[in-house]
């Protein structure tokens, strides 16, 4: 009855605007932007390390790994510090990690001392990963959250370009200092990330836990349309904190430093925190089995594998796999708050699944005659669904987890679900960066590519199946959504859509008849 009355509160409002507008020089802050040029970066200097450093595949595949690796420790231990230090704050530590990380790769004299520079640097990734969506999910209203929690994606990807960028462009360099300047110039942005994220307004929802309260309804008052507007919000996030509506500032609301969160999520979950995690934790489980690292990260050598021979030439063709992600994310964030989570995820595992298994097809053709004598067409076919997959994985998956695992969590449980599903995240692309070279080999470039597409095939039945829309609903709302059973919850989701549509029909009716 009271979520009833809530709502019916904020139809009367004719407007409810975003906590930061997507247009907002500080929405764009986000650290995953800086800690993610690395990945681009990564994919070119790895051809240069190998050739300065006398590197093997296995130290190649160990480099390329390492850094996720780090970043599960860094994004077990974010969740805790961000709800103990803040969320701005947490924002700065990562950025700070990543400069040390970002400096030590840029000076490195030998192997042991980059693969150190990127131990560190993953520790800041971790963080930086678990506190951008959480950060941008709590500052948002419900219209925008899927726009501004899609920003730490699209971060990722305009850092990618810049890398894939900085690598045609320092390739030039002599090579002793062509792939530390790749790599040390990550200490740049991160620098200013540091300093500059103190500009940013603190979580209002953050701020309530710690009983600051009228920080909170300060901040909703910079950013919302009205007072009554900032005092509905308030009293919103005050019931999901725990206390009561008309409690008096200062008083701190339960577990507000985070502590005993690992305990309600594992050892004595309810059986609606029980879902929420298994949908959680499930998107950042198959995001990365759909190959989006391999791709990313070794493109290089797919397009060697499909006939391109120039260095200059693969390293131009990656700066247009990073232009496709980067146009492609821009697409979803327009899209995700209009047609939904679950339509935009899956209709972009089907692309990946097509594209995948053409890619596999294509590779395979190339792979058995020599790169010279393969058809034109089946040439173009394999670099050509690099691009597809690139793009398909980009207005969808890519996004669509960060957002999804981001709001499900209830507000005592966000900051820390969202870290383990984050290690997972990690473990994942750990696995399959470290292990990609040694399985082509074992099973061929194009065996491999098939395999990325049974696996995401098993992830759209599991998105299907396990997890419901959230599109629309404000945070504090969204754990209602899975207080029902596994097939309830899907059959709801349908309803909640379907009375949406012939509730917006019955409005225009009534205009309609008012003319």
């Amino acid at each position: 009855m009271a979520t009833g009355r809530r709502r019916e509160g904020r139809a009367n409002m004719p407007w409810r605007a975003p906590l930061l507008a997507p247009s907002s020089p500080s929405s764009w802050a986000t650290p995953s932007r800086t800690v993610f040029s690395d990945t681009g970066v990564m994919s070119g200097a790895m051809l240069f390390i190998k050739d300065d450093l006398k590197t093997n595949d296995t130290q190649v595949q160990v480099l390329a790994g390492i850094l996720n690796i780090c970043a599960v420790v860094g994004s077990l231990t974010a969740g805790r510090v961000s709800d103990w230090a803040g969320r701005r704050r947490t924002i700065s530590f990562a950025a700070s990690i990543f400069f040390v990380g970002s400096v030590l790769m840029g000076l490195a004299p030998n192997f042991a001392t980059l693969l150190v520079g990127r131990c560190v640097a993953g520790i800041g990734v971790g963080y930086a990963l678990m506190i951008a969506p959480v950060y941008a999910a709590e500052i948002a209203s419900a219209e925008s959250r899927g726009a501004l929690s899609s920003l730490p994606d699209i971060s990722i990807s305009l850092g990618i370009l810049l890398g894939y960028v900085a690598n045609y462009l320092l390739a030039k360099l002599p090579l002793v200092y062509g792939w530390r300047a790749m790599l040390g110039l990550g200490a740049l942005p991160s620098a200013a990330l540091a300093i500059g994220v103190f500009a940013m307004p603190e979580s209002p929802r953050w701020l309530v836990m710690q009983g600051r309260a009228d920080e909170a309804l300060s901040v909703l008052r910079r950013e919302c349309g009205t007072e009554d507007e900032a005092q509905v919000r308030l009293a919103e996030i005050k019931t999901a904190a725990g206390l009561a509506v008309d409690s008096a500032p200062g008083l701190p609301a339960p577990k507000s430093s985070g502590k005993g969160v690992w305990k309600e999520l594992f050892l004595h979950p309810t059986p609606t925190v029980r879902r929420i995690l298994v949908a959680a934790l499930g998107v950042h489980f198959f995001n990365h089995l759909t190959g989006i690292e391999a791709v990313l990260l070794y493109s290089p050598r797919i397009f060697k594998a499909a006939g391109i021979a120039s260095r200059n030439e693969v390293l131009a063709a990656t700066v247009g796999v990073g232009v496709t992600k980067t146009v492609f994310i821009l697409a979803a964030i327009l899209l995700v708050d209009r047609i939904g989570r679950r339509r935009l995820y899956l209709t972009s595992l089907a692309g990946i699944i097509a594209s995948l298994a053409c890619l596999g097809l294509g590779l395979t053709a190339v792979e058995r005659s020599a790169p010279q004598h393969a058809a034109q067409w089946v040439v173009v076919l394999a670099i050509t669904t690099v691009f597809t997959f690139v793009a398909s994985f980009s207005i969808g998956v890519g996004p669509v987890t960060w957002t999804y695992s981001s709001e499900v969590f209830p507000l005592r449980l966000r900051a820390q679900g969202t870290s383990v599903g984050v290690a997972i995240n990690r473990l994942i692309n750990a696995t399959v960066s470290m292990t990609f070279v040694s399985l082509y080999k074992a099973m061929t470039i194009g065996g491999t590519f098939f395999l990325f597409a049974g696996l995401s095939v098993v992830a759209a039945a599991f998105f299907y199946f396990i997890c419901p829309e959230t599109q629309g609903r404000p945070l504090e709302e969204i754990e209602q959504v899975f207080s029902h059973g596994w097939f309830a919850r899907h059959q709801e989701a349908t309803a909640t859509v379907e009375m949406r549509g012939s509730t917006m029909a019955e409005g225009n009716g009534k205009k309609a008849t008012a003319i």
